[in-house]
């Protein structure tokens, strides 16, 4: 009972996030160009420090989606991409998971920094893919880097399972 207790809950706060999103959070905010624009950010910087040169795209105005190795077409971090609804999938597994409040407190925010960079590193790697092996690109950010991140998520989950929310049940 326990179980279907806890998808139960996910599921209807995975639904309560999607339809909060769409709704109001997209349309009414800039939520999502502010997480775009900082992995734009975040990945250029993350390019410089292996010594590549960063190339300049045309952006929308006030933000920046997309960003590559000079010389190519860079990659665009749309909004499906941007890791919004896997912080929201992240937080919601942890939040209906047995556990201490306090520490559900301090891993989900650090949970989804976490995984803010998990994603940077991939834009970062598919700017790379994308500047040598162009013909790779469609397969590793359809495929490889899915798998890699919702890996992420799943270990960010283990740990929490098995090490975080264990401990608050033996006090």
């Amino acid at each position: 009972m326990a179980v279907l207790k806890f998808f139960i809950g996910c599921f209807v706060a995975y639904l309560s996030w999607y339809v909060l999103y769409e709704f109001v959070l997209k349309p009414e905010t800039t939520l999502d160009e502010w997480v775009m624009n900082n992995m734009v950010e975040g990945a250029e910087w993350g390019l410089e420090v292996v010594g590549l040169e960063t190339g300049t795209f045309p952006q929308p105005t006030g933000y920046s989606n997309r960003v590559g190795v000079s010389g190519t077409p860079g990659v665009e971090i749309g909004a499906p991409c941007d890791g919004l609804s896997l912080f929201a999938l992240f937080a919601i597994f942890i939040a209906f998971f047995p556990g201490s409040i306090k520490r559900k407190l301090w891993y989900i925010p650090l949970g989804i920094l976490f995984l803010h960079f998990v994603n940077i590193f991939r834009v970062i790697s598919l700017a790379v893919i994308q500047s040598k092996f162009p013909d790779w690109l469609s397969f590793n950010h359809d495929y490889t880097f899915t798998v890699l991140v919702y890996g992420v998520v799943f270990g960010l989950w283990y740990v929490w399972a098995t090490y975080l929310a264990s401990f608050s049940k033996a006090k």
